[in-house]
């Protein structure tokens, strides 16, 4: 028996509910919104459909309704505009997460806290200051959608498995992410090699770092731009989040938690590959990054920092 809570009903809330829901991931789902008719509504269009899944629960509630919540997803607040960045949301976002904390906390004290809502390294900050959970029960969703476009994006250029591709992006979720290529890898053969090692080489066109960097940077606006909103991704990402927490064995992902010098950086939360479990995100990997991109990712929390100093929490 699983029960995850989700705090906000919106596209990304309402999609993780439903995914939840198809994969089979949690036998109860809690719906909660400050709208809770669109709560309602939400969750009896996904209750509906269970005869076609696993047996499950999902219904709209109320933060009692939290209690014994073995995870709580938080994708409450503003979305984010086209041509807005995901930073202009801040303040508000931040008064948002502030008043949900002070609520669920009290029902759900024992509960892996994911945060979704944006700017998510600037709220997974906020929520560690406030909330007096364990760091290790605190994640923010972070670069794992970020490297997932960036696997995806390389899978293309080669027609290869996207799981045969090992890369990351680090740092904020934001325009100061980046992707260390020092140790970005198809099975084992560094990428910019792999179109060499190939027999048939000549059927793949060169590989281009700055291609496929503007394409993992530039995706979460253009899918804004082209249709209002991002839920589908994001949502798939967050369900995995969940899967591995419940799972017995533990798996690396990047998402957003607190640094307590790694790399020459403290206190501020951004991505590193962290091992997930069901005793949350309880372990980082130090990867052997090169000078250039241990500069790059405390570039990355410079301007987290730069925000957080900007806010009131």
């Amino acid at each position: 028996m699983n029960k995850i809570t989700v705090i906000g009903s919106g596209s990304v809330g309402a999609t993780i509910s439903y995914t939840l829901t198809v994969m089979g991931i949690a036998s109860e789902i809690v719906m909660i919104d400050i709208n809770q008719e669109k709560s309602l509504g939400e969750a009896l269009d996904i209750r509906q459909g269970v005869p076609f899944c696993n047996p499950a629960n999902i219904y709209a509630g109320s933060y009692v309704d939290a209690k014994d919540s073995d995870i709580i997803v938080i994708t409450c607040g503003v979305a984010r505009k086209p041509g807005q960045s995901r930073l202009d949301l801040a303040q508000t976002n931040v008064n948002i997460l502030k008043g949900v904390a002070k609520e669920i906390v009290q029902h759900a004290p024992n509960a892996t806290y994911i945060i979704v809502s944006n700017p998510v390294d600037v709220l997974t900050y906020v929520f560690h200051k406030i909330s007096g959970i364990p760091e290790e029960r605190i994640i923010g969703s972070g670069t794992i959608l970020d490297t997932a476009r960036l696997r995806a994006r390389v899978s293309e250029y080669y027609d290869v498995n996207q799981k045969n591709v090992h890369a990351y992006v680090l740092g904020e979720h934001g325009d100061s992410a980046f992707v260390p290529w020092s140790i970005a890898n198809i099975s084992n053969v560094p990428i910019e090699d792999y179109r060499n090692a190939l027999q048939n080489s000549n059927d793949y066109p060169e590989f281009d770092r700055n291609d496929v960097e503007n394409y993992v940077r530039k995706s979460g606006a253009r899918v804004i731009q082209r249709k209002g909103a991002t839920y589908y991704a994001v949502s798939m990402s967050v369900c995995h989040i969940c899967k591995c927490l419940l799972s017995g064995i533990d798996t690396t992902m990047t998402v957003s938690t607190m640094l307590h010098g790694e790399y020459g950086i403290d206190d501020v939360c951004l991505s590193l590959l962290n091992v997930v479990g069901n005793k949350g995100a309880h372990s980082k990997v130090l990867l052997p990054l090169n000078d250039e991109e241990i500069k790059s990712l405390r570039h990355s929390a410079d301007c987290l920092k730069e925000t957080i100093n900007s806010i009131e929490i």
